[in-house]
């Protein structure tokens, strides 16, 4: 007997089965009785069940694995939270993953239908597998020797995007059918569509069809066009690649094939189709999502600081400002345009936005397509900042840090600390009113010593550099009010002075300045570093009539994804000055809008018929210009000059460079929030008042040199003009025992050590002017004169104490005879004896 191996013993029985195939049955013995028929048949069946029982362990383990997800995850997604202005209209996103989920009923039919004519035409058909869309795959990838094709199905994408199942394995495929098919047991139809189109990716940074539908075509998801919706389904098979952004010819080809397909599943009519294939696509301009504006990042700063970052960015919170839309779009177009026309002023010698622009174009368009390792170069053109707040409530209207964010994310309306310049000089009328000055008193307008103010050096006489015209004059003695009006820095330092330094600082910051103020007399002039938001909240104190907010604010209140409020801002005011003096200095400030350099804002440059009042201002050596108004329910300001203490150029005043901004950006402001007068508050009587004077006037002063003025009880003049009405002003002033002035030493004498004299003050070989011995020195000398009196007229007899009737000796100085001088005994002093001087510790 042979010994046959395994394989030669298939192969007997193979040539043993295929010879009985060919041999002529035998009647009457059944084929199941044969061993060579069921042998064959077990092995097959065998297989069988061998091939099902693994199939189904295998089939097991994937059900099992995909039994291990939570199907809640696919309706939680991170979603960004948007920022809305005060009237409910979106401001911008704060976003991780640029989505913005809306319910289905916000969807478009058109994209649900373009969606499913790219990506799953038996969509509503299947059971979240498409079977024959496997096997037509799968025939593609053996042919191609790859996987090249899926078929997955809107159900499995869905799967896949919610739970991360990005690897490109036949086992995560099993995985991801085996979750469709869970997802098609759990949700409907319609549930899936939206919780797919809601997370999807359509290239370019953006997440789902709303943030896309907005970012590229600047619209809703609910109001595109049957193109625009062929275009985001055709971006789903490669949305960077086909993103209209980074190309926009192939977006559009792609666009037209799902057009084709919708055409050959009858969702759209022939001409529906020639219309919109004839149609060129067009997007908007792409702007970085990340880089929009000073406003938008400053309230990104605040949330995350509130609420941490991962809340902040993918919570999906709903954040309320007090931003008016409006307004923020005209201060960011004031700004630009209005820099723009100083920067083509003949003379101007620095660089400007153009040139920078020009400059660093490929590095911009780098930024615009999200490339954030970019770095611009630090801008060094004129720069600009505005703020516009609401007075009651002290709520952000408008912010604008900068001429362009990209370039530079500085903010100069809130970190931008710079000198005031006599923007600052309101607050020391506002701490003179305080302090019982009274607006009609009479101030000197004229040079002054500047080592008392040391604006720019600490000698010569202090210039008019602020006032805001070239040829200033001096009046000499004018009105407080007039001061203020024409901004006359030498009366406004001279009554500065009357006020006293610490009652100016603490009037200010009791406004809102919070910067430290230096404690020198230039300080009332504005040569302290502070930012621009605290002085527009010390301005408020003027239309509040004595009161301010707590702070400026820009988030009114947040509410997460249920509409549940999380945050409110708070509501606080504080009592800065008294009412009277608020607005007796609204008075002054009113006047510089109507009579002082402010009047050019409605004569030349179209500010509105409205109350306004306000003040220009500038630092000194024309670095940096301001203008601060405001009217009963708003206030701005604006500030210009460079990011680096800079001349803008001599004689740029803040009524020529900022003034312009801020006609254009109160004009937008008082259209949608009318201005109203500010009300007089009680404890205010009129008088009339001599300019000259500052007295109560009298007939004699004359119609021309009398206005009226608001003063207090205390305040008001109880003497008539001493100049045209015969008055008689008293200069004195009593004071109490306890009041009187005592001397005072600069330093403490008990720590300096006495030196005692021991030989003469003056040594030299000659001493001319005899100081050792003048008297025998003098003797001997005939050619020094010396004078003694003489008597000119006989002295009168001595009179009772108080009689004046008589007449007085008068006496004069003649020169006499050196002879006839004698020379005196020595003064003899009396001994001092002087303590010990203290020990002093130099070690420090």
């Amino acid at each position: 007997m042979i010994s046959l191996t395994r394989h030669g013993k298939f192969a007997a029985i193979s040539k043993e089965f295929y010879s009985w195939e060919k041999t002529p049955r035998p009647r009457g013995g059944p084929l199941h009785t044969r061993k060579l028929v069921w042998v064959p048949l077990a092995v097959l069946v065998l297989g069988i069940f061998a091939s099902w029982v693994a199939f189904g362990i295998m089939t097991r383990r994937y059900h099992d694995r995909a039994q291990e997800f939570n199907l809640e995850e696919v309706n939680e997604m991170e979603a960004a939270s948007i920022i809305y202005d005060r009237r409910g209209r979106e401001f911008g996103k704060l976003f991780i993953q640029n989505r913005q989920p809306v319910p289905y009923e916000r969807l478009p039919e058109m994209l649900v239908k373009a969606v499913i004519a790219a990506e799953d035409n038996r969509f509503y058909e299947h059971d979240g597998v498409d079977y024959m869309g496997i096997g037509r795959a799968a025939l593609t990838n053996y042919r191609k020797g790859r996987i090249s094709q899926g078929a997955s199905t809107v159900t499995q994408q869905l799967a896949r995007n919610s739970f991360e199942l990005r690897e490109r394995t036949y086992e995560r495929k099993l995985v991801e059918m085996h979750l469709a098919w869970r997802i098609e047991k759990e949700f409907t139809k319609k549930q899936i569509m939206e919780a797919y189109l809601n997370r999807v990716y359509f290239g370019s940074g953006f997440y789902g069809a709303e943030a896309a539908s907005q970012s590229y075509f600047g619209k809703n998801a609910i109001d595109m066009s049957i193109g625009e919706c062929a275009t985001l389904a055709g971006l789903l098979k490669s949305p960077q690649a086909l993103s209209p952004f980074n190309n926009l010819r192939a977006s559009q080809e792609s666009r037209d094939f799902v057009l084709m397909r919708m055409r050959e599943l009858g969702f759209i009519s022939r001409r529906e189709f020639l219309d919109e294939t004839a149609s060129q696509l067009g997007v908007i301009e792409r702007k970085n999502p990340f880089k929009v504006n000073y406003a938008v990042e400053l309230i990104r700063q605040q949330i995350i600081k509130s609420l941490g970052f991962e809340r902040a960015m993918n919570g999906g919170y709903r954040i309320y400002t007090t931003l008016d839309s409006d307004i923020q779009k005209e201060a960011e177009s004031a700004v630009q345009a209005h820099l723009s026309k100083i920067e083509t002023r003949e003379g101007y010698d620095h660089p400007s936005f153009a040139e920078y622009t020009r400059t660093n174009r490929s590095l911009q368009k780098s930024l615009d397509r999200g490339n954030m390792s970019v770095k611009m170069p630090d801008p060094k053109y004129l720069q600009g900042a505005a703020l516009a707040v609401e007075n009651i409530t002290g709520g952000i209207l408008a912010l604008v840090g900068g001429r362009d964010f990209l370039h530079s994310e500085y903010n100069r309306a809130i970190q931008g600390t710079r000198p005031a310049g006599t923007i600052f000089t309101p607050f020391v009328y506002a701490a003179a009113y305080e302090s019982g000055v009274f607006p009609g008193q009479i101030v000197q307008d004229a040079c002054i010593d500047n080592r008392y103010v040391m604006v720019g050096g600490e000698t010569g006489i202090l210039g008019e550099w602020g006032v805001e015209i070239v040829d200033n004059e001096y009046e000499g003695f004018i009105p407080a009010r007039d001061a203020l009006m024409k901004g006359k820095n030498a009366a406004t330092v001279r009554l500065g002075m009357q006020a006293g330094l610490d009652a100016v600082k603490q009037t200010a910051a009791r406004a809102g300045v919070s910067s430290p103020l230096r404690d020198y007399s230039n300080t009332f002039l504005g040569s302290s570093e502070v930012t621009l938001d605290e002085l527009v909240l010390g301005y408020t104190v003027f239309p509040n009539v004595g009161q301010r907010p707590a702070n400026l604010y820009i988030i009114q209140s947040i509410a997460d994804t249920a509409g549940t409020p999380v945050f409110e801002a708070p509501r606080k005011r504080y009592r800065a000055i008294p009412p009277t003096a608020a607005y007796q200095l609204h008075l002054g400030l009113a006047d510089f809008m109507d009579r002082g350099n402010g009047a050019a804002a409605k004569q030349q440059l179209g500010l509105a018929n409205i109350p306004v009042a306000g003040k220009s201002g500038t630092a000194y050596g024309f670095t940096d210009t301001y203008f601060i108004g405001y009217t009963a329910s708003i206030t701005c300001g604006v500030w210009v000059g460079f990011d680096k203490p800079t001349k803008i150029f001599h004689g740029a005043f803040g009524k020529d460079l900022a003034m312009p901004i801020w006609v254009q950006i109160m004009n937008t402001a008082t259209s949608i929030y009318p201005a109203k007068p500010v009300e007089r508050p009680p404890g205010l009587v009129p008088v009339s008042i001599c300019r000259s004077s500052g007295l109560a006037s009298t007939p004699r002063c004359g119609d021309n040199n009398t206005y009226t003025e608001l003063a207090t009880n205390n305040q008001l003049p109880t003497i008539p003009c001493d100049i045209h009405g015969g008055g008689i002003r008293s200069y004195a002033r009593e004071f109490e025992e306890v009041d009187w002035p005592r001397a005072a030493t600069a330093i403490d004498l008990t720590r300096i050590r006495p030196i005692a004299v021991t030989s003469p003050s003056l040594v030299g070989f000659n001493d001319v002017y005899r100081s050792i011995r003048p008297g025998e020195e003098m003797a001997n000398d005939e050619s020094i004169p010396v004078a003694k009196a003489i008597a000119v007229a006989p002295a009168a007899p001595s009179a009772a104490p108080g009689d004046t009737s008589g007449e007085i000796e008068v006496r004069r100085a003649e020169p006499v005879v050196q002879s006839a001088l004698q020379p005196s005994a020595p003064l003899e002093l009396p001994a001092i004896t002087l303590p010990p001087p203290p020990d002093i510790d130099v070690s420090n």
